[in-house]
């Protein structure tokens, strides 16, 4: 099988284009690099090149003839896209838009989507299972549920069969430390946390009124390395029964902001600097997952997504990283 994985030069999309090839597929990732690093693609082969470029993508998709895409091309900070919604509408929708119309011209199938907790919004009910109402609250979300509908849309009209896999908090790195987090600028919580025990400045904490048991947010963390086996039983699956399926991809456990920093602690044996700042606009108080379809129709169980086992390989990632 020969898998097209746009954005494979960033986070998840390494990590995924690694189990994939272990398990013995080809693939060739796609990635303009503005995020994602070369040096992350140490299995199948780069194209730089962008998922708006429409002529790149006929070219590429008539050359190698892909059974499937993996998307991992769009933009993810929440924060971001609230100050900069252009950025995210132009990425995640119009950009997707290009992708989706070279893979339907060039009879691809199947299709899995890098998704988001974020669709959801502010919970009505924890866990979230897939029937939750979808009300997002940032252009980040927005955008993200624009690319499902996209998705129903093109199944209906071309038979795209899609697989949307809406990850929770995406956390971890190779267990060996090959491959790794490294945004720039970063934005997730956990890096931060271990950057100011390794710097001893101060990470920030957006809140500490929420109503949650201590104050912080409550989030719910997945390592990448599940994540990245979900995306290949997703894609096994909806290729067997050729229907398409999204999933809700977390642990189903939530920790919050202040519960991790003391986790932290204790995993590296050192003190996390840290200041209550204001809350951040579009951040819910709880997201939490409930997998169960995942676990039910893929198979699938999160082997290491507990915080521990996070915490301990992302250490192992961030201590041998340089500043």
């Amino acid at each position: 099988m020969k898998i097209l994985i746009t954005g494979g030069a960033g986070y998840i999309g390494s990590h995924t284009n690694r189990y994939f090839t272990s398990m013995g597929d080809e693939t060739v990732v796609l990635d303009n690099l503005s995020y994602g690093h070369r040096e992350a693609v140490k299995w199948g082969r780069l194209v730089v090149g962008d998922i708006g470029d429409r002529a790149m993508l006929d070219s590429l998709m008539a050359e190698e003839r892909f059974d499937a895409v993996i998307d991992f091309a769009g933009f993810i900070s929440v924060g971001e896209s609230v100050e900069n919604p252009s950025k995210y509408y132009e990425n995640n929708v119009v950009k997707m838009k290009a992708l989706l119309d070279a893979a339907v011209a060039h009879d691809i199938k199947y299709f899995v989507f890098s998704s988001s907790a974020a669709i959801f919004g502010e919970p009505s009910r924890v866990p979230i299972d897939e029937e939750h109402a979808k009300n997002p609250i940032n252009p980040y979300g927005r955008t993200k549920l624009i690319g499902e509908m996209m998705l129903e849309d093109y199944g209906r009209a071309h038979g795209l069969v899609s697989c949307p896999l809406r990850y929770f908090n995406a956390a971890g790195d190779s267990s060996d430390a090959l491959i790794g987090e490294a945004h720039d600028p970063e934005t997730h919580l956990i890096p931060l946390v271990l950057r100011a025990t390794r710097t001893g400045k101060p990470m920030r904490v957006f809140g500490d009124n929420y109503d949650t048991r201590d104050g912080s947010c409550i989030r719910d963390y997945i390592h990448v390395e599940d994540l990245a086996e979900a995306h290949y039983l997703g894609l096994k699956y909806i290729m067997e029964h050729k229907k398409s399926e999204a999933f809700n991809l977390g642990s189903s456990d939530g920790m919050s902001v202040l519960e991790l920093i003391a986790e932290a602690e204790r995993v590296t044996g050192k003190p996390v600097p840290h200041e209550i700042v204001e809350r951040r606009e579009g951040d819910p108080a709880e997201l939490i997952a409930s997998n169960g379809k995942a676990r039910s129709l893929l198979g699938w169980t999160p082997k290491k997504s507990n915080v521990g086992t996070i915490l301990r390989d992302a250490w192992n990632w961030e201590q041998n990283r340089k500043y």
